[in-house]
């Protein structure tokens, strides 16, 4: 490429000013864009009113060669959802309180500067969104973008009750709070559930989870097999009993997925156990779940009210990110 062609392309910053130093970023984005021979960028910082949707149309019709987000995870969801199925790349920012899209890419989460080169760069690759739609008790509907996992149930109920300020001073680990003040008075509740097979499933639960991707922070494997490029959906039913059952749960996501599915031996030790009636997975290219009455929904960590039904969707190769070059696109 050269000087002159390069001299036409221009990045766009989506950032929340609340989660970032916005002085600080757009100073890197503006001097790496001149290093780069691009123009100089375009800034839109989100609002109160805007988590990001409508700064990203602007950008877009701006006709910008790639955004960069840097935020939350619901920034970064936003952003995503305003972006997905244009064919201009998006670029993470890791910045905020969980990272989790960016912790299931493996991007770097320290100096911002290496996203930024790489959104200036010309290393690109799809990958897949979820779309939930989401059914309220008073008949209204509405599908939203995630980017990681919905869930509805016990999660979304969890994420509720965490304190924001506790998330500002401990990060992620704020979470275990809002979990501390949810299980007191968690009641499974009877639910409806398919997978594209077709098939109706009807149990009780205290959460299901529909995953794009599966690692939470801490390399927790929430759903270890959960794949952000294989076109399919990875669902989680959580179904403990009594409080063995959620030592069970307990049990399955941290030590069995995280740990022992790590090794060789580990794995055989999974073998010779069998499954875990605590928690079931499925796989599909869509899958919903109706409950007998309003409960809570959230999609990548942010409550979105409460529901009766949710439906999901992969949105296969949907978003298009800017790796840092020879990023390990074949782990995903």
């Amino acid at each position: 490429m050269t000087t002159s062609d390069s001299a036409r392309r221009q990045a766009a910053l989506v950032y929340n000013p609340i989660k970032v130093d916005g002085k600080r970023l757009r100073g890197a984005v503006r001097d790496l864009s001149r290093e780069a021979g691009w123009e100089h960028p375009a800034f839109y910082p989100t609002s109160i009113e805007d988590a990001g949707q409508a700064a990203t149309a602007q950008a877009l019709a701006r006709g910008v060669d790639v955004v960069l987000v840097a935020g939350g995870d619901g920034t970064v969801r936003a952003v995503s959802e305003a972006i997905a199925n244009t064919g201009v790349p998006l670029a993470i920012l890791p910045s905020g309180t969980g990272n989790l899209l960016a912790r299931n890419l493996g991007l770097p989460l320290g100096d911002p500067r290496e996203m930024i080169r790489a959104a200036l760069g010309d290393f690109r690759h799809p990958i897949d969104i979820g779309w939930a739609r989401v059914s309220r008790a008073d008949g209204e509907e509405s599908e939203h973008a995630f980017v990681v996992l919905a869930g509805i149930g016990l999660d979304a109920d969890m994420i509720a009750n965490t304190r924001s300020d506790l998330k500002k001073s401990v990060g992620w680990i704020a979470y275990v709070d809002g979990a501390a003040r949810s299980l007191p008075r968690a009641r499974p509740f009877r639910a409806v559930y398919q997978i594209d097979d077709g098939r109706l499933h009807s149990t009780k639960v205290h959460s299901i989870l529909f995953a794009n991707c599966g690692t939470l922070p801490a390399g927790i494997a929430l759903i270890p097999d959960a794949s952000i490029t294989d076109g399919t959906l990875d669902v989680a039913v959580i179904q403990p009993t009594g409080v063995l059952g959620w030592l069970g749960v307990w049990r399955k996501i941290w030590w069995d997925n995280s740990v022992l599915r790590r090794s060789r031996a580990g794995r055989r030790v999974l073998e010779r156990r069998g499954r875990d009636a605590s928690v079931h997975y499925f796989r599909g290219a869509a899958a919903e779940a109706a409950a007998p009455g309003p409960t809570p929904v959230e999609l990548d960590g942010d409550e979105f009210g409460e529901a009766v039904r949710i439906t999901c969707r992969a949105d296969p190769g949907a978003l298009l990110l800017a790796l840092p070059a020879g990023h390990p696109v074949s782990m995903l």
